[in-house]
């Protein structure tokens, strides 16, 4: 098991930087240990209020963990068995088991939008969203919509 600092929801984690530019563990080895886990690589993250903000996010960088090498997310929320899913389930799964209860409505929100609008169909993002994210928390201290 790992702790992670965010994920998004497509399974990708980051577990060394915050806001994508302050590092929180800079010895490094989670993503040697992620590609070498003998049978499943979980990150599990509680998801308090001081938490709740890094952990429900749509899409953005930087990825420290790709979702190549996630198996489960666990948060206080419930878990997600991402094994052998396409991003589309993983990021639904994600947003239905993982995600705090306020955010799930605006991280379906972006999805929907982004399966019904972005221009490439494997991992759906919505480009001028998806670090606005990570703005709105560095400008009004919440990823929350105003």
């Amino acid at each position: 098991m790992n702790a992670p600092i965010e994920a998004d929801i497509y399974g990708n984690v980051n577990s060394t930087h915050v806001m994508g530019s302050s590092i929180m563990n800079g010895i490094g080895g989670s993503g040697d240990f992620a590609r070498n886990a003998l049978h499943l690589h979980v990150p599990h993250a509680l998801d308090r209020q001081e938490r709740r903000d890094l952990f429900n996010r749509a899409d953005g960088q930087p990825r420290d963990h790709t979702e190549h090498d996630v198996h489960v997310v666990i948060t206080e929320w419930g878990a997600a068995d991402l094994r052998g899913l396409a991003p589309r389930r993983r990021a639904q799964k994600i947003i239905d088991n993982c995600a705090h209860p306020d955010y799930r409505p605006m991280l379906q929100d972006y999805f929907d939008r982004a399966i019904a609008t972005s221009p490439g169909k494997h991992t759906r993002t919505l480009i001028e969203e998806a670090l606005s994210w990570h703005a709105r928390y560095l400008r009004d201290g919440t990823m929350r919509y105003s």
